[in-house]
């Protein structure tokens, strides 16, 4: 209730900028003389601390200052009248607020206390703020109880003591303060009404649940104190809480008409605890698909097990959404990674994803890094089975059999959700991450669906932005994100951050940004779409070495890398989760299209490639590979090419290459520029009947001159006399060392120019 919003009462007295003519030296009543042309007050424009003030000196033993204004006073309007005084020279009074207290015919009602308690000056140019609330009930707080008779009422202040004092007076306020008194007039059920008593222990669950009852569309009013629930509690009307409640772990409180972070830092004034709470309460009840963080910042001093705030639940899939707010990691030894060092034994023939005969299984954490020989990135302990000392992984390993020591990183993330089995289309939109350096990101579930990640901001991770360690990540979405590396000062081998990884397939990576990572994403299934992302991983460092940017950690991955700015970093394909890396049977590194990306990089090595195969087995080869209308530039230094086989565990079969597509390129500040099929010109200057052409420039990855589509003659070709020949060569194809050469042969002797289209696959 206010009366000046609700019923448009005036109550402020007008500005002494207005005039001096209202400012009455006595009671404030019509005739009484006021500080218009008076001798000891002027107003004072331009004042440090006040703007404009009244100056005045005093020259009696109470020098009242009234507003002649009259201030009307309503049954059960409470106001407060203010006042800023401060002392310039002579003798130190003590300053009050003081009022006429008038009957509707302008008679003083008599009986009252028309002043407030005095505050004594103790300095010069200390500004001293007084006020007092006056109201017709004597509740708590109320300084001058008027009762009903008043009508209205005549406010300033006094001035006592010694005189001689000069003094400066801001333009004193008056407001409506009815509603810190009057709760019912506001709709407010009180839960002590109820029974509820705030000494932190007694249990309130049963007066918390009679005035929600009770309220019937009013607010709950939780009051100051400390209120024990012990079980749970939902309320169906709204809740204002002045107080905090205690509950135990898994005691739920669901605020049905206030659902939203703020309202539960009110509630439990945690902010950490509110979010496990809030969170506990989206998970337990149909009626909210979304809790909205207000855009508060919530400071976290540990990780924040997801799964053990809602205790037996481990798996859940109605869509739910955590949105617009901050997690900020606070400084705290709760973040540091755990390492432990274990023996175990790995037999891909019996089961490629578990570890057994593990030493002290108990102590390896869920979620931890796995790192040893034979072990590729992005290896994570999935599950363990105590009686049976084994650990299962989420990937295979690439060569690691038999039994050596492993070390297992556990590392700390601002959000985990690795207690569940399974948790599907779940949603984290428009949060900032703020990792500080001193934690991860998000850990996803081992299990589940469309996990969709969008519009937020994984800031400065210690280790990972979004790390999977399981199938939580099949199908994952992640959207317009911005993933900011806390590495940005280091050269790139010093780095060792990666931005996220999966493990499954579907995976939808989009128009997201990322600076500095080692690594942006570690793709492990398939099927995936990269599409219009901003990666960018360089350092200052000539001639300096680049990191992938992407890597694709299977043979056939049915991925489409379409139109992303890709930044001073590179592709990297390789299978090093592949329990049997060397090619049997399959199909081999297939089904990839790198498609109208831009391609940048800038003080790089010369032999830096933008496209990198690594097999880690003998025997492969490409098959259905489209690299097409990409861009590609090299600043500030050539590099060779834009694309290579890394041989440092085996090359690639190139006889076995198919379908391979690399047509339409743009290449600036590149040596050597492959295509597939290759347009090769060659001149013959010398009558011979073999040509023999080299195609290793012009061929990408190196590949073997396999096929030949068509011969075109530039110009006549001609004898040792001169005579145009018109009789039909054939090809002999992979000729040389390298079979990365083909033979053109003529019935005879001839020399001129011809084009040749050659590939380096088979159809």
């Amino acid at each position: 209730m206010n009366k000046a919003i609700t019923d448009g009462v005036v109550l402020m007295p007008a500005p002494f900028a207005n005039g001096l003519d209202v400012w009455s030296s006595g009671d404030g009543t019509p005739g009484s003389d006021t500080y218009e042309n008076a001798a000891n007050a002027l107003f004072v424009a331009a004042d440090q601390d006040f703007g404009g003030a009244l100056e005045l000196l005093k020259t009696q033993n109470t020098q009242k200052l009234r507003f002649m204004g009259q201030t009307p006073l309503l049954p059960g309007c409470y106001l407060r009248v203010s006042a800023r005084v401060k002392a310039i020279s002579g003798n130190l009074p003590s300053v009050r607020i003081g009022g006429y207290p008038a009957r509707g015919n302008g008679g003083r009602v008599s009986g009252l206390q028309e002043f407030s308690f005095f505050t004594t000056l103790q300095s010069y140019g200390e500004v001293v703020e007084i006020s007092a609330i006056i109201g017709t009930g004597a509740r708590g707080g109320v300084d001058l109880v008027w009762g009903r008779e008043p009508v209205y009422a005549h406010f300033g202040i006094d001035l006592v003591g010694p005189n001689g004092g000069i003094v400066r007076v801001d333009d004193i306020q008056i407001e409506d303060v009815t509603a810190v008194f009057l709760r019912d007039m506001v709709s407010l059920v009180d839960v002590v009404d109820y029974g509820a008593i705030g000494n932190g222990t007694t249990d309130n669950t049963a007066a918390f649940e009679a005035a929600n009852a009770a309220a019937n569309g009013r607010t709950v009013f939780v009051p100051a104190g400390v209120f024990r629930l012990n079980n749970d509690v939902t309320f169906d009307t709204p809740v204002k809480f002045e107080g905090r409640v205690t509950m135990p772990d898994n005691a739920m409180l669901l605020l049905r008409r206030n659902f939203d972070l703020p309202a539960y830092i009110e509630a439990f004034e945690n902010e950490e605890l509110a979010f496990k709470k809030a969170f506990q309460a989206l998970l337990n009840n149909s009626d909210h698909e979304s809790l909205d963080m207000g855009g508060r910042k919530v400071n976290v001093t540990q990780p924040l097990d997801m799964q053990a705030t809602v205790p037996g639940t481990t798996s859940y899939a109605t869509r739910r959404v955590i949105r617009n707010g901050q997690l900020e990691a606070a400084s705290s030894a709760a973040w540091n990674t755990d390492v432990f060092s274990s023996a175990a034994t790995y037999s891909p023939s019996s089961d490629a994803r578990t570890l057994t005969g593990v030493t002290n299984v108990a102590s390896i954490p869920i979620g931890a890094l796995v790192q040893g020989n034979g072990v590729g990135r992005e290896v994570y302990v999935r599950d363990k089975n105590l009686a049976r000392q084994e650990i299962t992984l989420n990937k295979p390993l690439f060569d690691a059999e038999g039994r050596q020591n492993y070390t297992f990183r556990k590392f700390k993330y601002l959000i985990d959700f690795s207690g569940f089995d399974g948790l599907s289309k779940f949603v984290l939109d428009d949060i900032e991450f703020q990792c500080n350096d001193r934690c991860s990101g998000i850990m996803l579930s081992r299990g589940g669906i469309t996990f969709h990640v969008r519009d937020c901001y994984v800031s400065r991770p210690a280790d990972r932005g979004i790390t999977s360690i399981g199938t939580g990540c099949q199908g994952i979405l992640i959207d317009r994100c911005q993933f900011l590396s806390a590495e940005d000062a280091l050269d790139v081998p010093a780095r060792r951050t990666i931005g996220f990884n999966t493990n499954s397939n579907d995976a939808k990576i989009r128009n997201n940004r990322a600076t500095r990572f080692r690594h942006f994403g570690i793709l492990g299934g398939g099927n995936n779409i990269f599409s219009g992302n901003h990666f960018f991983q360089g350092d200052g460092v000539a001639n300096g070495v680049r990191s992938a940017g992407i890597i694709l950690a299977s043979t056939s991955v049915g991925t489409i890398i379409s139109n992303n700015y890709i930044d001073n970093c590179s592709i990297e394909w390789t299978n090093e989760h592949d329990p049997s890396p060397t090619f049997t049977t399959g199909f081999s590194f297939s089904a990839l299209s790198i498609t109208d990306n831009m391609f940048l990089s800038g003080d790089v090595a010369p032999w830096f490639s933008y496209i990198v195969v690594k097999p880690h087995g003998a025997g492969h080869f490409l098959n259905g590979v489209a690299i097409t209308g990409n861009r590609y530039r090299s600043l500030n230094g050539f590099i060779d090419r834009v694309e290579r086989v890394d041989t440092s565990f085996a090359g690639l079969d190139m006889s076995r290459c198919k379908n391979v597509t690399m047509t339409a390129n743009s290449f600036l500040g590149v040596s050597i520029q492959p295509s597939n099929p290759a347009l090769i010109e060659f001149n013959q200057a010398s009558e011979a009947n073999a040509w023999l052409i080299d195609c290793a420039t012009y061929l990408p990855f190196g590949g073997e001159a396999l096929t030949v589509d068509g011969i075109v003659s530039l110009g006549g070709i001609r004898n040792s006399s001169n005579v145009r020949q018109y009789d039909m060569p054939y090809v002999d194809t992979a000729r040389g060392a390298n079979r990365d050469q083909i033979q053109v042969v003529w019935p005879s002797a001839v020399r001129g120019k011809v084009q040749a289209t050659v590939r380096m696959d088979q159809r």
